[in-house]
């Protein structure tokens, strides 16, 4: 019963099964709180969480039960680093292009610098899932294959958006147990996102073991 498991990447994408996946068994419970606790230090908290998001959708594509997930923490800050350093080359045009839109005044470097924020966004899980599969950093800096990987995905894609925007609108309701239940209420949300994405990507691309 600690690690039992019934929602997987086989599962059916609703909001449901996507809402439970991390709440389906004690063990997954506890990684939750273990990761709200991980994000009290500074930067390493979000880096190690980020690792460990990657860890749980790697086992799950290997057909093993996604938890436990925190160990290895050298290995989850390593993965969670390069996703990172990813995720900002990914968005590091558009908010240059803002930037220098907004200090010069000029409205359509800062339309097209908030175009490439929206296309970036677009596009980072469209490498997120198939980095997890074997770690290959070739994945990751591939912009236009991320994109087009991400449009493949179809309604279901979108689908995802959805519930993880709605997750992220949840995940705020943390801030009313005196502020610091945000904590874990965020790493709850990271985790219906990292499964709703990892979902479409599996059944689209058959990363599933």
């Amino acid at each position: 019963m600690w690690s039992n498991m019934k929602i997987d990447l086989s599962s059916e994408l609703t909001f449901k099964n996507a809402f439970l996946f991390p709440l389906q068994s004690p063990l997954g419970k506890y990684e939750i709180f273990k990761g709200g606790l991980i994000l009290l230090i500074p930067a390493v908290g979000w880096i190690l969480n980020m690792g460990h998001r990657i860890n749980f959708v790697h086992r799950m594509q290997h057909g093993k039960n996604p938890w436990p997930a925190w160990k290895s923490y050298g290995f989850l800050f390593k993965n969670g680093f390069i996703a990172m350093l990813g995720m900002i080359f990914y968005y590091l045009p558009g908010t240059i292009s803002l930037l220098i839109g907004i200090y010069s005044g000029l409205f359509s470097l800062q339309f097209f610098g908030g175009l490439l924020i929206v296309i970036a966004t677009i596009a980072i899980p469209g490498f997120m899932s198939h980095y997890c599969k074997k770690f290959d950093v070739h994945e990751i800096f591939n912009p236009l294959i991320a994109l087009r990987r991400s449009f493949q995905g179809g309604k279901l894609y979108w689908k995802a958006w959805a519930i993880a925007l709605t997750a992220l609108m949840i995940s705020f309701l943390g801030l009313f147990i005196i502020g610091i239940g945000f904590l874990f209420t965020s790493v709850w949300f990271w985790q219906v996102a990292g499964y709703s994405f990892s979902n479409v990507f599996a059944k689209n691309f058959n990363l599933l073991q």
